[in-house]
């Protein structure tokens, strides 16, 4: 994580994310039961040895023409937002301005009680309590039903599951250095894996306004046109190398260019 001033001089968090050579190794097309057809596009990315990936991998690494990848994700896209296989993608997929969900695994905390897992209030720290003052108490139920109900609020295993944090700001992309700025903090520990995706929130209240007639485009504000149909590694080498959001300017701190 990392911090930048805005044009007020206000200091906000921002988190770096570095795209590590991602490469579209499969365009999917799957046809559903409602007669409508599934578009994605395969995304690998961070290279890794050939002998410690599995022959199958390796066939369908070989057959996009990439080396062999440590992560693959699919991302859900339009009908003509199919990537050729084999294009590498830059930071200058993204835009600054719009707004993007991440996803990761959360840092993982072992075996937690009810007050640390679910904020339980405890019981009581003086009078009529013996060496339980940070137990969860009685769990509720008796004869009827005689059981825990699935799900119940109980000490377990806290963290390490798959967490998404929702409209995070893009204010800085870096195409020399292949560098995403985001307003916030992400999921997981330092240089774990992050996937990051259009806002679905933003997009289906645009798709709404859409529809309504309200909007000609599906953008973000201050953001007149996306890179279609993505931002490849050819498309930065025209861009400048520091691009930023309409909203924020660069640190005063930094040197300038």
């Amino acid at each position: 994580m990392a911090a930048l001033w805005n044009d007020q001089g206000v200091k906000f968090p921002v988190t770096v994310l570095q795209l590590d050579n991602c490469q579209v190794t499969a365009n999917i097309k799957t046809p559903r039961p409602d007669h409508t057809v599934y578009h994605a596009v395969q995304v690998a990315s961070t290279d890794r040895p050939p002998k410690t990936t599995t022959r199958q991998m390796l066939g369908h690494f070989a057959k996009a023409n990439v080396p062999p990848k440590r992560y693959v994700k699919e991302f859900p896209v339009t009908a003509d937002a199919h990537v050729p296989v084999g294009t590498t993608l830059n930071a200058a997929h993204f835009v600054p301005g719009q707004y993007v969900d991440v996803v990761a695994k959360s840092i993982g905390k072992g075996f937690q009680g009810g007050m640390k897992r679910w904020g339980f209030h405890g019981l009581a720290a003086s009078h009529g309590v013996s060496v339980s003052h940070r137990s969860s108490g009685s769990a509720g139920n008796s004869q009827d039903p005689g059981r825990i109900y699935p799900g119940k609020k109980m000490a377990g295993r806290m963290g390490g599951n798959q967490v998404t944090v929702q409209n995070l700001a893009v204010v800085r992309v870096d195409t020399a250095l292949n560098l995403v700025y985001v307003r916030g903090a992400v999921p997981g520990v330092d240089n774990a894996p992050v996937y990051i995706r259009d806002a679905k929130k933003v997009m289906a209240v645009a798709r709404h306004n859409e529809a309504k007639g309200l909007n000609d485009k599906i953008l973000p504000k201050g953001v007149d046109d996306l890179p279609f149909p993505a931002g490849t590694a050819e498309l930065a080498k025209t861009l400048p190398p520091i691009i930023e959001s309409p909203a924020y300017r660069r640190s005063p701190f930094t040197p300038p260019e």
